[in-house]
């Protein structure tokens, strides 16, 4: 690995990947700027003014900025995707990263590294095979909007940025994402598999996916798509059984498909009763050691 101290900014840094990603980078004692929604009020050589919504950066703070590390985007489960919600999930996306890129695109000494979010759903929902980078696109409205995410970066990229496209899977950690959502249910004894049970889940542990990120920044080789999930995808059925035993429960419901379909038509469809096996072959072919391969293992340690 290349061995120096990067300055880093980052957007998106109070969600649930962020804030542990920046939790990280800071205790390494790395500078990390915080690209924020107001204007400043502590020391502005920690803070970044943006406003994308307006398509506003105060440009002079990422001078000098080694990684931008981009993971803006308004959450994508949890609720249907009506046209309106779909407008959100894109602008909030693909508006933001164009902004980000055209930016720094522009800085007089742009940044070496931009590690910009991304999503499996750009594979679909087939689950017949295994998927990685090199695998074509698939189809729904997950694959489109991680389509235009991505392109969104070429900005960067024409002015010769190394960008990383993190395409995440599920990511299971303390506090927050998918496990924050299910636990209640599951601690008292009422936690279900979705619709049959059989469909991929392709998950990361919170730490496995903040140790790439920064496996990522300290080496100069992998651009492009990485996929950042565990090398054991799991069925749905598997992961709702494997909970259950961490946490001493059973879990013997089952959610019917239609009223899944019912309650979160499209999102539903997507992004629960859908999925895919999903290999991080770039990722395993660089050396990378996941610390939590399999689903037992990440359990213990973030239920411990």
């Amino acid at each position: 690995m290349t061995e120096f101290s990067p300055s880093i900014a980052i957007a998106g840094s109070t969600g649930f990947l962020g804030s542990a990603l920046f939790k990280a980078l800071t205790l390494r004692g790395l500078p990390v700027k915080r690209l924020i929604r107001v204007q400043p009020h502590q020391d502005t050589s920690k803070e970044v003014y943006w406003n994308p919504a307006s398509g506003h950066i105060e440009r002079v703070g990422l001078e000098g900025v080694d990684v931008v590390i981009n993971l803006v985007g308004a959450p994508i489960a949890g609720r249907r995707w009506s046209d309106t919600r779909k407008k959100l999930l894109y602008q909030s996306r693909v508006e933001s990263t164009r902004l980000l890129s055209r930016t720094i695109a522009k800085l007089k000494k742009p940044p070496r590294l931009m590690l910009s979010a991304s999503a499996i759903g750009y594979y679909g929902n087939d689950p017949r095979e295994v998927v990685n980078e090199s695998s074509d696109k698939g189809e729904g409205f997950l694959a489109n909007l991680c389509v235009d995410w991505e392109q969104a970066t070429e900005e960067a990229q024409q002015a010769g940025v190394r960008v990383v496209h993190l395409r995440t899977g599920a990511v299971l950690g303390p506090g927050g994402g998918m496990l924050k959502r299910l636990l209640t249910w599951f601690r008292i004894g009422l936690g279900a598999s979705l619709g049959s049970g059989t469909q991929p889940m392709s998950w990361i542990s919170l730490d496995d996916w903040v140790s790439a990120c920064e496996y990522l920044i300290f080496q100069s080789k992998l651009s492009g798509p990485v996929n950042l999930s565990s090398q054991h995808p799991v069925s749905n059925f598997e992961f709702s059984t494997s909970l259950a035993k961490a946490l001493h429960r059973k879990a013997w419901l089952r959610i019917p498909e239609r009223l899944i379909l019912w309650r979160y038509g499209e999102m539903g469809k997507e992004l629960m009763l859908g999925g895919r096996k999903v290999e991080p072959k770039k990722l395993l072919d660089a050396g990378f050691k996941f610390n939590h391969p399999t689903l037992e293992q990440a359990l213990n340690a973030i239920l411990s």
